[in-house]
């Protein structure tokens, strides 16, 4: 009789754990699955898919306004909030579909059910169920958090809620300042709501290349988008159908919803992580884990935004690939959280991978910055008042790439493939070295020759 149930019990079936579940049953791992509420987790279910979704749907308004310049007459045209609502849910349903083939396809078995851990080894399923597992993956992502709490916060809604709105609020107040705020902010501007967002910091996307910060902002507020920054909401009411959101500056603004965006917290509670020994993480939140995501228990993993390192769809599968790999596969494996690309599917759009520059300032003692910023050839015939964001951060000393940073159309195309010269440690004079591809905007990235600013650190005296 076999000491255990499973070889690996994974709880949460978002994109961490599924691969984590796929590659270890592939090694030939008996895994067990539990999923409370829906295969595939916050990316497919409630984050970047539906987000990007609705994020291109919102991109119509810019392309319709945009074409007379091009020559066309677009008719009078309209648009159904309800039928976006109903085929963003229709694909949704098919890729939480696809997650769950995949992972029976690979031989693991999925519970529809919460699971809490009794001991190291033993888990309690809400079905009645106790199954007994060698090892012990946690992959239950994050969620949003609403912060301190304030007179009418039972009012606001989170980026949950705001992909199954019966209808388009004429007027929204959205707090935050991150991706999730400034994504959401556009999405209800591009389909033609009002929008204004209140952020307690200096200027928006705090960890951004400050050039970033300030392109996308100037940008945001050019398409009509009231941003309001050093200032918190204290309070909101509600009247009737309709919100009063009162400010820490002593103004209130009124609305049809409102919506908080300032972060998302590790979902490590009601687990019975006490009862296995497994260690929270005091700095962040999240379980704490080694550079293997091995947690407090020897026989416990933790990988993804439970973890609170780095809260990527992509580093979680990363993560739980590296897992499987290292204890199933025997192949030791440990993931490489330098330089990763991320974006912001803001409009305009970020893309970004590496140092920033005040990063790059505090790490090497001479930074060379080149950049570039300019109207792109589409808006010279649109007509459009917008301007692209191309930016550099070279070590002055060695020559190498040290970041990369896109404001524009399609940043995130384009950074994804210059992740991979910024990884091998290209140099300047590799970028300086390859042929433009004209006309698009990405060549100005080959082309920057003389530095905008040079930077010296002093040694200490």
């Amino acid at each position: 009789m076999a000491e255990f149930d499973v070889d690996l019990f994974v709880i949460g079936g978002g994109s961490g754990g599924v691969r984590a579940a796929r590659i270890a049953a592939g090694y030939g791992a008996k895994v067990m699955v539990a999923e409370e509420y829906r295969m595939g987790g916050t990316c497919v279910i409630r984050g970047c898919v539906p987000k990007k979704l609705f994020v291109l749907g919102s991109h119509v308004r810019h392309e319709i306004a945009d074409a007379a310049g091009f020559g066309w007459t677009i008719p009078e045209f309209s648009f159904d909030w309800s039928t976006l609502v109903a085929n963003k849910d229709k694909e949704i349903a098919r890729l939480e579909g696809i997650y769950a083939a995949n992972v029976e396809k690979s031989g693991a078995r999925i519970a529809k059910t919460r699971a809490v851990l009794e001991d190291a080894h033993t888990l309690r399923l809400l079905t009645g169920e106790t199954v007994t597992a060698k090892y012990i993956l946690i992959a239950t992502g994050g969620a949003p958090n609403h912060g301190r709490e304030i007179p009418g916060i039972e009012h606001v809604i989170s980026s949950n809620e705001a992909f199954h709105l019966t209808e388009l609020p004429k007027r929204i107040v959205i707090q935050g300042g991150g991706y999730i705020a400034l994504e959401f902010a556009g999405i209800f501007a591009g389909f033609g709501s009002d929008v204004t967002v209140i952020y307690r910091g200096d200027n928006i996307l705090r960890g951004f290349d400050e050039d970033v910060r300030k392109h996308v902002r100037a940008e945001m507020e050019k398409q009509g988008i009231t941003i309001i920054t050093g200032c918190t909401i204290d309070k909101v009411d509600k009247h009737g159908k309709e919100f009063t959101t009162h400010l820490s500056s002593g103004s209130s603004i009124a609305s049809d919803q409102v919506m908080f965006a300032i972060g998302r917290h590790p979902n490590v509670a009601n687990l019975g992580l006490e009862k296995a020994g497994v260690a929270i993480n005091p700095a962040n939140g999240g379980i704490a884990v080694d550079e293997w995501s091995k947690t407090s228990v020897d026989n416990i993993y933790a990988i993804g935004d439970v973890t609170h390192r780095l809260n990527l769809t992509p580093v979680a599968i990363r993560e739980g690939h590296a897992f499987a790999d290292t204890v199933f596969g025997k192949r030791p494996v440990q993931v490489d959280h330098a330089t990763i690309p991320t974006a912001v599917f803001s409009q305009p759009e970020v893309g970004t991978v590496g140092l920033t520059e005040a990063q790059a300032r505090a790490q090497v003692s001479h930074v060379d910055i080149y950049k570039a910023d300019f109207r792109p050839i589409k808006a010279t015939m649109s007509g459009r008042d917008t301007r692209v964001l191309m930016k550099l951060v070279v070590d002055g000393t060695t020559d190498r790439v040290l970041g990369c940073h896109i404001v524009g159309d399609t940043a995130a195309e384009i950074v994804q493939a210059v992740a991979i010269a910024v990884k091998m440690k290209a140099t300047k004079a590799d970028f300086d070295a390859t042929i433009a591809l004209h006309p698009t905007a990405a060549e100005e990235l080959v082309t920057m020759r003389t530095p905008t600013a040079r930077h010296v650190r002093q040694a200490a005296e």
